[in-house]
């Protein structure tokens, strides 16, 4: 069972501190990031691409559920990944660093609900939890450590080990405010590796005993949780042609990593990855090729445009 994002209704808020340090800490001239709705055409592609992953997801006897449509995004419903962390009895509303997402949940709320109480951590996002000496330097973070501040997407769980990446998007403390929240689980922080900004194109777990790593930011085995150190891996190969629409990129070429494993046997990736198709298969992973023009544009890929609650095989 799955929530699968939409991207109706995408926009790029205006321009504030949080969005400029956490999206845009690269960006030298602040007139080059752009402003207001997306494109019509994104919109549209992206919807299109989605509706033929959820008949994909649907094939494969996955339940489909999306984000409810009567509540209008600041940011967008794209990537439910985002937002929330789903895991064993935990329902938990990050506290996100983009003032504009804080109240994302909304659209997710009436699906959550009905698997147990939500809870909603506070992050006051005030001027004080942003280092602005990020800009321009990437080994400089964007988050203080005033408050706890994260992305759900700063994690990959497994089983009582929650992996967190320390970045843009996840502060330290953030990692300390997760442990007190699982306090059956072990919350292993993974620090400089990589600022922009989520765990899932760094490392893709594909199924017990088995990951997959991007080697621009994973160079020793001993850069991960200890764990992690006796899986099996796969180097993720150079990415394929990912499109981006003129002037709109929110994440880099490795946003082929950010995959979605629909079972242990079936990965769903973008539809130009020959090369990642050709590695999975040897390790007898099938591949369903499935066109997603906007992975760039928007900044998701199929881990991120989804938010798994419940598997067959968990």
């Amino acid at each position: 069972m799955v929530i699968v994002g939409d991207a109706t209704g995408a926009q790029i808020p205006k321009l504030d501190i949080s969005l400029r340090l956490i999206n845009y800490a690269d960006v030298q001239n602040e007139d080059d990031i752009p402003q207001g709705p997306y494109p019509q055409q994104v919109v549209d592609e992206a919807n299109e691409d989605l509706e033929l992953f959820c008949d994909v997801l649907r094939d494969e006897s996955v339940t489909v559920l999306r984000p409810d449509a009567s509540w209008e995004p600041r940011y967008y419903h794209y990537c439910p990944r985002d937002g929330v962390l789903v895991h064993d009895d935990l329902i938990l509303s990050t506290p996100q660093p983009l003032r504009a997402r804080r109240t994302e949940y909304h659209a997710l709320e009436s699906i959550l609900n009905q698997y147990g109480k939500m809870t909603v951590a506070r992050c006051s996002q005030v001027d004080a939890l942003y280092n602005t000496a990020c800009l321009g330097d990437p080994d400089v973070l964007a988050l203080n450590e005033t408050e706890p501040c994260f992305d759900a997407a700063n994690i990959l769980r497994d089983n009582d080990n929650l992996y967190y990446l320390v970045s843009n998007s996840g502060n330290r403390v953030g990692a300390e405010y997760l442990q007190e929240l699982c306090p059956t689980k072990k919350v292993w922080p993974i620090e400089d590796v990589y600022a922009y900004m989520h765990l899932d194109s760094t490392i893709s777990l594909l199924r017990e005993g088995l990951m997959l790593l991007n080697p621009s930011r994973i160079k020793s085995l001993d850069q991960l949780p200890k764990p992690l150190q006796s899986w099996n891996y796969i180097w993720c190969p150079d990415p394929g042609e990912v499109y981006h629409y003129p002037g709109y990129c929110n994440s880099s070429k490795w946003i082929n990593v950010n995959l979605l494993m629909i079972n242990p046997n079936l990965a769903a990736i973008e539809s130009n990855q020959h090369a990642l198709r050709a590695e999975l298969e040897k390790h007898n992973i099938d591949c369903a090729m499935i066109q997603a023009r906007h992975q760039r544009t928007l900044g998701g890929g199929f881990h991120c445009v989804t938010l798994d609650l419940k598997r067959q095989h968990d």
